[in-house]
């Protein structure tokens, strides 16, 4: 399985460099996780539950961070155990780039599952992958705004203000859609008008 996602955050790319790399931010954003703890260098525990399809389970794996390029990206590698359910290995490239309204957090995964859960059928499983993929991005997204909520504050007034800012446009604009007829400008009428006139002067001569 291989998916790529990305979204725009109001926050800087160090804010959320340091909520990526804190276990209670992931474990709140992370949908079923029940556990991130630090077990070495770069590397945690994690525990999660999780429902594809029919099969429910508890999964139990292992994290590491490798490749670290701080605040810029880090490659995530991970490998899980849920029992009869099966298991699920792979790995991801997270990657956090700064614009002008924050920063963008992109990521690119390649995983594979076996047992049960691979017995499902490859649409079912990247559906489902996919749905956390976008349930995690949104709670981080709202975990950044009880955070930094002065940064989102801000991207919403500048928001604001380009749309104010285009309304006098709008309404210097209402004088010429008042010498119209029809939503075609006076002038256009009366070349036409013109034209006709001219036409049949020279067909009636």
């Amino acid at each position: 399985m291989d998916m790529q996602a990305s979204r725009q955050l109001a926050v800087t790319q160090q804010q959320a460099w340091d909520a990526l790399n804190d276990p209670a931010v992931l474990k709140a954003c992370i949908p079923g996780c029940d556990k991130v703890e630090a077990s070495g260098e770069n590397q945690y525990a994690i525990g999660m539950a999780l429902k594809i399809g029919p099969v429910s389970a508890k999964f139990k794996g292992n994290i590491e961070l490798t490749d670290i390029n701080p605040p810029a990206s880090y490659k995530l590698s991970f490998e899980g155990q849920g029992g009869p359910a099966g298991f699920g290995k792979g790995s991801a490239a997270v990657v956090l780039t700064p614009n002008d309204t924050g920063c963008e957090l992109a990521y690119s995964v390649q995983a594979s599952v076996g047992g049960k859960v691979a017995q499902l059928g490859q649409r079912l499983i990247d559906g489902a992958a996919k749905s956390m993929a976008e349930d995690f991005f949104k709670r981080f997204d709202l975990e950044m705004q009880k955070q930094h909520p002065d940064a989102y504050a801000a991207r919403d007034a500048a928001a604001g203000a380009t749309s104010d800012a285009a309304a006098p446009v709008a309404a210097k604009t209402a004088p010429l859609d008042a010498t119209a007829i029809a939503g075609i400008p006076r002038w256009a009428w009366m070349l036409g008008a013109t034209v006709i006139l001219v036409v049949s002067y020279w067909l009636a001569n």
